[in-house]
């Protein structure tokens, strides 16, 4: 039987926002397609948190189990590859993969993530997800009260400071250079015996990820168990801004409360459209996503 290349609704990334959309179009009787690389951003981190019914599963097990539940649509497809292009044709659009299959659809929906742009310092890749973390919604309660530090600058470290004092008394600011916190923000973190350190990191100290000391160019080191820590990020598919879509000014993907994007036919879900990163936020807009494709599929053939 020849591959189906034809879909009412094609999903670029197969993580929680994909597998979410897949779902409530499966259940809706849709024809669609989920292509996915298989590189979920939290593939480090070893335990979800704050998803009920969830919470503390393993991410990779709560995708299986989300994966096998969708593949029993018999109307849902997925097709493993990395999708590299995409344009609108008549009546949708077509995307391509990288070994050159083509598939068209009615509507498209990205549920493509975003990719962390981690910073040149030695042992910050291996800890992040474990011991270098970015929520305190999600990870916070499982290093409440330990030595941690907040590896940012200026109003981002300033907001973090205000937030994670609230999990842990045991708080330092880790600037990573000459502070660019105002005088009035570094007088009211020091007021709460925060420290402010403007010392250059030569590296992080870890044993598989495991946190345990901040190393100093200046041959000094600090102990702590955990670090807070916003990196750069951009979008993790380039297909979107290929297609027209706008982005905010924070490079998220532009949507509407029903999560479409300024191009018509076209959604986004999860972490490419939301600053919320968490897998209760990305099964919230993807099974919102889903529903709102439909009802546009259902307007357009009554």
């Amino acid at each position: 039987m020849p591959e189906t290349t034809q879909f009412d609704v094609i999903i670029i990334g197969g993580s929680y926002a994909g597998l979410s959309a897949a779902m409530a179009l499966g259940r809706a009787l849709r024809k669609v397609l989920v292509i996915d690389s298989g590189l979920p951003c939290n593939r480090q981190t070893p335990h979800s948190h704050n998803f009920i019914t969830q919470d503390g599963e393993k991410p990779q097990d709560i995708a299986e189990k989300a994966r096998a539940q969708v593949m029993k649509y018999d109307t849902v497809q997925f097709h493993y590859a990395l999708a590299n292009s995409g344009k609108q044709i008549e009546n949708g659009f077509s995307i391509t993969t990288e070994e050159g299959k083509v598939f068209t659809s009615k509507k498209l929906i990205f549920a493509t993530g975003i990719k962390d742009i981690m910073p040149d310092i030695p042992g910050f890749s291996a800890c992040w997800g474990i011991s270098v973390i970015h929520c305190p919604y999600c990870h916070g309660y499982e290093v409440k009260g330990v030595p941690t530090g907040i590896l940012a600058n200026g109003d981002v470290a300033y907001h973090y400071a205000q937030l994670i004092r609230n999990w842990t008394r045991d708080l330092t600011v880790f600037t990573n250079g000459k502070s660019t916190l105002t005088p009035e923000q570094s007088e009211r973190i020091s007021k709460h015996n925060i420290h402010i350190v403007e010392k250059e990191i030569d590296h992080l100290k870890h044993n598989n990820g495991h946190l345990s000391q901040v190393q100093f160019k200046d041959n000094t080191s600090l102990d702590v168990t955990a670090i807070y820590s916003r990196p750069e990020q951009k979008q993790h598919c380039p297909i979107p801004e290929m297609l027209g879509c706008e982005l905010t000014e924070h490079g998220f993907i532009k949507v509407e409360m029903t999560q479409k994007t300024t191009v018509e036919g076209v959604f986004a879900c999860g972490d490419n459209s939301s600053p919320m990163r968490s897998v209760a936020n990305a099964v919230a807009s993807g099974n919102l996503v889903g529903a709102m494709a439909n009802h546009e599929l259902t307007s357009e053939e009554f």
